[in-house]
C-alpha cells in the first residue's frame, strides 16, 4: 500500500483547489467502496440461511460504517513525513503524505486516499511538536463550513526559524456552534488526550476530568480505538458504554456511528440491574446503606445459609442392590464445595455429580464398571435429588432481598457484626411486603437483587465497559458495573466535584477498588477546551467548598467568552435573557431547579417560544433546550441561562450537594453564561 505521492513544485493549482479535489477524489473513492459492498452477491456462498442471514446483516453494517455524511469532514488533517514512517509501517518512498480522516478510504487500485485516525501512521497528527516532530515535516489542518474545505493551516514542525503558534483551526472547531446531538473530537484531539485514547486494551483507565475537559469524548475515542486495533477479540467479548441517564446516552449517541462504529451497545446502570420494575424510591439514608458495600456480606450470608448439613444417608436403588452414602460422607461432599467459594448454583448443580461418584465408588469396589452414563443416571435418581433440594435448596434473589428487608430477625441474624441496630431499622421497610410482584422496589434494591444475583450465577463479562459520570456511583453500583468487565477491562471517567449523590464517590482509588480494578491507571484531565475563560474561573469559586484536593481547570480558550451575573426582577427577564441569546448561532439552554422548570415553562410558552426538553434534538427551529438542574450533568450548549442559583442548592438534600449540583449547572456553556437570579447568590460564590 502506497501513500499519495507529494505535489510536483511547479504545480500551478492554488493548494485549496488541491485540496478540495483530493477530497472530491475520495468522496467519490468512498462511494465506489460502498456500491462494491452493495452489490456483493451471496447467494453461491451461502450454505444456508442462517449463514445468509448473518451475510446479509455483515453487509449492512458494512455499508452503514461507510456512508458519506455530506455535513461531515472525511478528512481532517494531513502529514508530510520527511521520510518513510518506521520499518512497521513503511509503506512507499521517501516524503510519504498521509491525509488523516475518521476511517479508511481507498481508491481503485487499494492505495490509500484517506487514512484511518486510529491507524499508527496517523498518531504524529496527534502528538507531533516542536520539540519531538516524530520525523512530520509538516502538519496540516483543514477547516469546514458544513462538508465544504475552506481553508488550511500548516505548522512546519521540522523548521526551526518557524515559531509554535496555537491553531486558530482549533479554536474554531472547539468553538464551532452545537445544535443536535454531541459531536466527536476526532480532529481536535490533544497530546495528553490521545495518550488515554490510545492506551490498552489490557489495563483499566480512570480519567478524573473537570468540566470541559474531554473525558466523556475521550473515553468514546477510546472505545473506537480499542475497536479498531482489538476487532476481533472486543466482536467476540462485546463493549458497553454505561451513562447515568436516557437524556445523556441520547446526546452521546451518534459519536460513535460517526466514526464509523456500530455495534456499541449503550445503557444505564438501572438498565444492567433490572430484574425487577422499578416502582418505589428510598430515604437518603437508606439508599446510602443499600448502597454500602458491607451488604454484599450480608446477602452472601444470607444466601449460603441456606445450605444445611445433612443428618440423614442417602439410598440409592438401582435394580436389585442398594447403594448407601452415609450422611458423614454427605457432609463432607458438601463441605468441600462450599469451601472452593464457587457460585451458590455452580455448586447446587454440582453437588447431585459428586453424590453420583461416591455411589459409583461403592459400585467399583463391588466389582462393576459403570461408565459416565451411570453416573447421569444416579445423579438424576430420586432420592439424590430429595437430598439435595434438603441440603442446597434452589435460591431466589429477589426473593432474598425481599426477606431480607421486610424481616427484622432474619436481617438481625445475617448483619450481625456488619450493621448495627440502626442502620437495620433503617433498611427494614415500614409495611410487610407479600410477593416480589407487589413489592415497590426501588433503584438500590435492584442493585441488591443483581448482586445476590450474581452469587448465584455468574454474571457475563464483557471485553470493554465505558463507565461515565461514575462519581455518583455508589459501591454497590460500581460492584454491579465491575461484574460485567470481570475477564475485561474499563475506562471510568468522572469528576469528584460533579459528585451530587449523597453517596457520591470520595475517591477514586475507592472507586476502582470496588469495581474490582484496583491496579487500575488513574490519569488527571486540566486543560479546559469547553468552558470559557470567565465562566470556568467563576465556577471554580466552588472548588474549596465541594471538592478541595482537586486542580481547577485551566481554560486554553483565546475566546474569554460572554459571562455575565445579572440581577433580575422575576421569571419575565429570565425569559428575555434567554431570546438575547437565541439572537446567536447554536444551541441555548435555560437551566433551572428542578421546582421552578413548571414555571419557566409555563413563562417560555406565553412568549411563544418553543423549547425542548433533555435529550430531544435540537434543530435550527428549535434551539432552546429546558433542563432541570438534576438533568443537566454531560450536557453542553452553546449559551446558558442559569435561572437562580439559590434555588438550585436549597433543592439538594445538603448544601455541599447542592453546591456541587450548581457547579455542574454553571459549568454547561461553550460560548457564554448569564447567571439570572432575583434573590442572593450563594456566599461561596461571592466570596
Amino acid at each position: 500500500m502506497s501513500a499519495t505521492a507529494p505535489d510536483p513544485l511547479d504545480d500551478p493549482r492554488a493548494p485549496l483547489t488541491r485540496e478540495r479535489t483530493h477530497l472530491a477524489d475520495s468522496r467519490a473513492a468512498l462511494r465506489a467502496m460502498r456500491e462494491d459492498v452493495e452489490s456483493l452477491d451471496i447467494k453461491d456462498v451461502a450454505a444456508n440461511w442462517v449463514n445468509a442471514q448473518v451475510l446479509t446483516r455483515q453487509i449492512d453494517d458494512r455499508i452503514k460504517a461507510l456512508a458519506d455524511l455530506s455535513d461531515t469532514p472525511l478528512f481532517f488533517g494531513r502529514l508530510d513525513y520527511q521520510h518513510a514512517p518506521g520499518a512497521a509501517q513503511a509503506e512507499g518512498g521517501e516524503g510519504e503524505r498521509f491525509y488523516i480522516g475518521r476511517r479508511h478510504v481507498h481508491d481503485a487500485d487499494g492505495d490509500p486516499m484517506v487514512i484511518d485516525w486510529r491507524a499508527p501512521v496517523s498518531q504524529p497528527f496527534y502528538r507531533a511538536s516542536k520539540k519531538d516532530p516524530m520525523d512530520v515535516g509538516l502538519r496540516r489542518r483543514f477547516g469546514y463550513t458544513g462538508g465544504e474545505l475552506t481553508a488550511y493551516e500548516d505548522e512546519h514542525l521540522s523548521d526551526p526559524s518557524e515559531t509554535a503558534a496555537t491553531s486558530k483551526l482549533l479554536q474554531q472547531e472547539i468553538e464551532r456552534p452545537r445544535v443536535g446531538p454531541m459531536r466527536d473530537i476526532v480532529a481536535t484531539i490533544q497530546p495528553e488526550q490521545d495518550e488515554i485514547v490510545r492506551s490498552g486494551l489490557g489495563g483499566t483507565v480512570c480519567v478524573q476530568g473537570g468540566p470541559g475537559t474531554g473525558k466523556t469524548a475521550v473515553g468514546l475515542h477510546r472505545v473506537a480505538y480499542l475497536l479498531y486495533a482489538h476487532r476481533e477479540r472486543l466482536a467476540r467479548t462485546g463493549t458497553l458504554v454505561i451513562g447515568p441517564n436516557r437524556s445523556f446516552l441520547h446526546y452521546i449517541e451518534q459519536v460513535l456511528p460517526a466514526l464509523g462504529e456500530l455495534s456499541v451497545r449503550q445503557a444505564t446502570v438501572d438498565d444492567l440491574v433490572a430484574h425487577v420494575e422499578v416502582r418505589g424510591t428510598d430515604e437518603a439514608r437508606a439508599a446510602v446503606l443499600k448502597g454500602d458495600a458491607r451488604m454484599a456480606e450480608v446477602l452472601r450470608r444470607a444466601l449460603y445459609a441456606q445450605v444445611t448439613m445433612p443428618t440423614e444417608p442417602i439410598m440409592v436403588v438401582r435394580g436389585s442392590r442398594r447403594w448407601r452414602v452415609p450422611a458423614y460422607e454427605l457432609e463432607e461432599i458438601v463441605r468441600e464445595l462450599l469451601g472452593r467459594e464457587i457460585r451458590y448454583g455452580a455448586a447446587r448443580e454440582a453437588l447431585p455429580q459428586r453424590i453420583a461418584h461416591a455411589v459409583l465408588v461403592q459400585m467399583e469396589r463391588a466389582g462393576e464398571a459403570p461408565d459416565d452414563r451411570v453416573q447421569d443416571a444416579v445423579a438424576r435418581n430420586s432420592a439424590v435429588k430429595a437430598a439435595v433440594k434438603t441440603v442446597w435448596p434452589p435460591a431466589d434473589p429477589a426473593k432474598l432481598v425481599l426477606r431480607l428487608l421486610s424481616d427484622g430477625e432474619f436481617l438481625a441474624e445475617h448483619a450481625a457484626g456488619i450493621l448495627d441496630e440502626d442502620e437495620q431499622k433503617a433498611l427494614l421497610w415500614a409495611k410487610p411486603v407479600r410477593s416480589v410482584k407487589s413489592a415497590k422496589w426501588s433503584s438500590a434494591d435492584a442493585v441488591l437483587i443483581d448482586e445476590a444475583t450474581d452469587l448465584i450465577q455468574r454474571t457475563h463479562s464483557l471485553g470493554h465497559v465505558v463507565l461515565d459520570e461514575a462519581q455518583d456511583l455508589s459501591p454497590m453500583q460500581y460492584r454491579a458495573v465491575g461484574r460485567r468487565c470481570t475477564t475485561g477491562s474499563a475506562t471510568v471517567l468522572g469528576d469528584l466535584a460533579q459528585g451530587t449523590t449523597p453517596w457520591a464517590t470520595p475517591s477514586w482509588d475507592e472507586a476502582l477498588a470496588h469495581l474490582g480494578k484496583s491496579e487500575g491507571v488513574i490519569e488527571e484531565l486540566t486543560a479546559g477546551f469547553r468552558v470559557p475563560t470567565d465562566v470556568i474561573t467563576y465556577a471554580s469559586r466552588l472548588l474549596p467548598h465541594i471538592a478541595p484536593g482537586l486542580t481547577p481547570v485551566a481554560s486554553v480558550r483565546e475566546n474569554p467568552g460572554l459571562f455575565e451575573v445579572r440581577a433580575v426582577d422575576g421569571v419575565a427577564e429570565v425569559v428575555s435573557a434567554c431570546e438575547e441569546l437565541l439572537r446567536n448561532e447554536g444551541s441555548t439552554g435555560l437551566i433551572a431547579a428542578d421546582a421552578r422548570v413548571p414555571a419557566l415553562a409555563e413563562a417560555l410558552t406565553a412568549a411563544g417560544i418553543g423549547f425542548l426538553a433533555p435529550g430531544e434534538e435540537t434543530t435550527e427551529e428549535t434551539r432552546l433546550t429546558l433542563v432541570p438542574a438534576s438533568l443537566a450533568k454531560g450536557l453542553e450548549y452553546d449559551y446558558v441561562v442559569l435561572d437562580e442559583p439559590r434555588a438550585v442548592v436549597d433543592g439538594e438534600p445538603d448544601e455541599r450537594t447542592g453546591l456541587r449540583r450548581l457547579y455542574v449547572a454553571l459549568t454547561r456553556a461553550v460560548s457564554g453564561l448569564i447567571v439570572a437570579h432575583t434573590g442572593p447568590l450563594p456566599e461561596q460564590l461571592t466570596g
